[in-house]
């Protein structure tokens, strides 16, 4: 048997991790298997369908490297085999036009739950006569299609990941709406055409279908087509317990991207959300998950989001670029937040840059508050910082140091550091508190002889000095902004 799954979000949203997380189980399950991986965009939704979504999901995809072997597909382009489809079930008298007004059927919710009944379709229209359907339409009335559905009939499949499943036919809410009256298909009759004809072996979905797959049974019956095998993955859950979704912040993966996630970090994430390896690895590429991944590791129980364990894993795969791929992840972050370089001419400095603050990245976007330092030619200065430069000792530092020569490696700068030490007969301590206060504009804060070596590059380094003595002898932040002339 050749394993064929697909992802088949729907283009009313951003791709949800989610969505995501069912996309890479079915990759992982193709690949392990040498099958084929389909997308397919299920747009019939033309309400609530949009095409900035279909882009969103397909760039995600992209992203996170789950390239697919077929599609995208749409199924607005499949309404004719749809129509063919539902020909065919109602002349084998399978599914039925069904004529009630919203209001009836309003009526009907109401009196089910006056007697706390569940709500149901009580399946009246199942064999009207050809005058009564005549008597409906001269009434303007546009019907529905109904699937029949048996209420005696027990559904039942074996789940891969749940085991043996049972569903009543009774507790399916009577016959179901699978085309509206505009001829749109719904759900649960589109998806099964469409699993049909592009011979999807395995359907790989959220726990939240479980309901849909008894529906969707009795229709594969209906159309003699081949069933195929069902696994139900666990749901993402929140920190209370219930299911993931927008009230908790991001879900959406351009969140994560736009948050300063890696790929490789956010993918190898989601594979221990529901799966487990079995050496129990916790660092892994796509690629080394590929012969690992199977559907028996998949647990049953929701998996709960956990930010502390995806910044772990992010951190871990931001150690693991060279300087020259984390830099280039990280300047659209920079150039984003307005900071002034030219990517190229500059690259040397920010490549600098980037080693400098690579240890204490957890997301790229870390980066940005990281490099602020570096980016503009003054600094904001702390009150712990302005503190550090009013001692009179801090003003003749200053003095000293911004009368040598200026650092063009780290041994000149401790040489500097050294000469002011015995120039001003202070000890080194109050030098490096000094010039880290006067270049940072704070007392903590990356290495400080590489950050003056970075900001000399970028001339910044004198112009800080200067400033910090004024702010030293008592001159407003306006003369600091402009300084004398």
């Amino acid at each position: 048997m050749t394993v064929r799954v697909r992802i088949a979000p729907s283009p009313t949203g951003n791709l949800h991790i989610g969505t995501a997380r069912t996309a890479l189980f079915n990759w992982l399950f193709a690949r392990h298997h040498g099958g084929e991986f389909i997308l397919r965009i299920e747009d019939t939704d033309q309400e609530r369908s949009r095409p900035e979504f279909t882009e969103n999901i397909i760039t995600g995809l992209q992203w996170l490297g789950l390239n697919w072997d077929i599609g995208p597909i749409w199924q607005t382009q499949r309404r004719h085999r749809y129509q063919e489809v539902i020909q065919q079930l109602l002349a084998q008298k399978l599914a039925y036009r069904s004529y009630e007004t919203e209001a009836e059927l309003q009526a009907m919710r109401q009196a089910q739950e006056a007697q706390k009944q569940a709500p149901r379709y009580n399946n009246q229209h199942r064999d009207l006569t050809p005058a009564q359907e005549a008597e409906f339409l001269a009434q303007g009335r546009q019907p529905v299609i109904r699937f029949r559905i048996d209420d005696q009939r027990e559904i039942r499949w074996h789940d891969l990941i749940r085991g043996e499943m049972r569903w009543q036919g009774s507790d399916l809410g009577g016959d179901m709406v699978i085309a509206r009256a505009d001829g749109q298909p719904l759900y649960n009759f589109a998806v099964v055409v469409d699993d049909v004809d592009m011979q999807i072996s395995h359907v790989i979905r959220g726990e939240d279908h479980l309901a849909n797959t008894a529906k969707q049974i009795l229709i594969y019956e209906a159309l003699n087509a081949l069933i195929p095998y069902f696994a139900h993955t666990p749901l993402i859950l929140n920190s209370e317990g219930r299911k993931l979704s927008k009230r908790d912040g991001v879900t959406s993966i351009s969140d994560f991207r736009n948050m300063g996630y890696l790929a490789p970090a956010l993918t190898n994430y989601m594979t221990l959300l529901g799966w487990s390896p079995p050496a129990g690895e916790e660092l892994f590429t796509l690629a080394e998950a590929i012969p690992l991944f199977s559907l028996e590791r998949v647990n049953k129980a929701g998996s709960k989001f956990d930010w502390d364990k995806l910044n772990w894993i992010n951190s871990h795969y931001i150690r693991q670029l060279s300087p020259e791929q984390l830099c280039s992840e990280l300047i659209p972050f920079w150039q984003q937040a307005g900071y002034l370089f030219d990517p190229e001419a500059d690259q040397p400095w920010l490549q600098q840059l980037t080693e400098l603050i690579a240890p204490s990245l957890v997301t790229l976007k870390d980066g940005v508050e990281l490099a602020r330092f570096y980016m503009s030619e003054l600094p904001d200065y702390d009150p712990e910082a302005i503190a550090q430069l009013q001692p009179p000792e801090s003003q003749a530092i200053l003095t000293a140091l911004m009368d040598q020569t200026s650092p063009g490696d780290v041994d000149t700068a401790k040489q500097i550091v050294q000469t002011t030490v015995q120039q001003c007969g202070v000890k080194k301590g109050a030098v490096m508190k000094t010039l880290r206060a006067a270049l940072m504009g704070a007392m903590h804060g990356p290495d400080l002889m590489q950050s003056w070596l970075i900001l000399h590059q970028r001339q910044y380094d004198q112009p800080r000095l200067q400033a910090a003595l004024r702010l030293a002898q008592g001159r407003s932040m306006e003369s600091i902004v402009q300084p004398e002339s």
